[in-house]
């Protein structure tokens, strides 16, 4: 479920700069590092695009093995900057998609609208078959890439909100990983055991943090991709887009969502965990969830304030590691400075 490997080159960081808030930046700048989101390109060419799609046949897919993210160590940073609260709202959608824009039933620091959907559903779920359809079945897809040893790997996505109409959030290590960027990169949203339902859609260009690109800090294991349109349509155009959500409060209940690949699943299908995050207090300052997702599910993403009926949410961090002693818990970064940075620099890449 959680592995990484990708690096780019350059993206238009310079939108960057203006987009890290001064704490953060000091901060970064104390530390040795770029406080600007690292990036770099993906494709660059219809030709090669169109390469990478062909490349992706079904039984590549059908037979991609699910990636892991490494252990985390002690010499990692623990504290991930906290900012003011920042989220911008999901499903935005244009005339051309059946899917609404989300309402104003929530905002930042309030509560979801009960629904009744929501009612039979198990609120603390360790690993369930998501089955009640909504947005979050055409937003979350299946990650496929190649590492820089040759292996055809996979991970979880989401299709987010966004100016471009074109990124997908996921975990840091499903973009680059020990100091590799992987390649071949695509987004397959609404996978289903094969089907590709809203088509496959190529990278092309990938951020993450400076602090996962410069040393794989567990802590920020944070990647926006930004797609290229596919048949003259965008990405969220096509699928919808979730809300994206940045220096939250901790421990909310929280629904993760993703495609685990490695035993007891084959990532065929749609798993979703639920319940109240916590902090760990081991060896990172990420949080916590009760969930048994395994490998592939990296990359999926955590919301609060999910509302069950519309399947729309904030996405507010990503699945990225689990402990070998807990293979019961899954762990996910907070979304800080640094996530929001990477966002917001992904939001306003040319996706051409």
């Amino acid at each position: 479920m959680h592995r990484r490997v990708s690096l780019l080159s350059a993206v238009a960081l310079a939108l960057a700069g203006a987009l890290v808030p001064a704490g953060a930046a000091r901060a970064e700048a104390a530390n040795g590092l770029d406080p600007r989101p690292a990036g770099w390109t993906a494709t660059d060419s219809q030709a090669e695009r169109r390469t990478v799609s062909q490349y992706w046949t079904t039984q590549r897919m059908l037979a991609a093995q699910p990636l892991n993210a490494p252990a985390p160590r002690r010499t990692q940073s623990r504290g991930p900057s906290q900012g003011e609260p920042w989220a911008t709202r999901g499903a935005t959608i244009t005339r051309r998609s059946p899917w609404t824009t989300r309402g104003a039933a929530w905002s930042v620091g309030g509560t979801a609208p009960v629904t009744a959907a929501r009612q039979s559903l198990v609120p603390n779920s360790p690993g369930l078959q998501w089955t009640d359809g909504g947005a979050i079945v055409r937003t979350t897809g299946r990650v496929f890439f190649t590492t820089a040893d040759g292996r055809n790997s996979s991970c979880s996505g989401s299709a987010v909100t966004s100016a471009n109409e074109s990124v997908v959030i996921t975990a840091g290590h499903c973009v680059k990983l020990n100091g590799a960027a992987h390649r071949n990169w695509v987004f397959v949203p609404a996978f289903d055991d094969g089907r590709r339902p809203f088509g496959t859609w190529v990278a092309s260009a990938m951020l993450t943090t400076q602090q996962w690109n410069a040393r794989e800090d567990i802590n920020f294991d944070v990647a926006a991709v930004v797609v290229a349109p596919l048949n003259g349509r965008t990405l969220t155009d096509v699928v919808g887009g979730q809300g994206v959500a940045f220096n939250q409060a901790r421990q909310r209940q929280m629904f993760a969502f993703g495609y685990p690949a490695a035993d007891p699943f084959d990532g065929s299908e749609l798993i979703y965990c639920s319940g109240r995050a916590f902090n760990d207090t081991v060896m990172t300052r990420d949080q916590g969830l009760r969930c048994n997702m395994t490998g592939g599910s990296s990359g999926g993403p955590w919301f609060q304030g999910f509302d069950e009926g519309t399947g729309l949410g904030w996405l507010n961090s990503v699945n990225s590691f689990t402990y070998n002693f807990a293979p019961g818990f899954m762990f996910g970064p907070f979304f800080g400075d640094e996530a929001m940075a990477v966002y917001r620099t992904a939001q306003n890449t040319d996706a051409l």
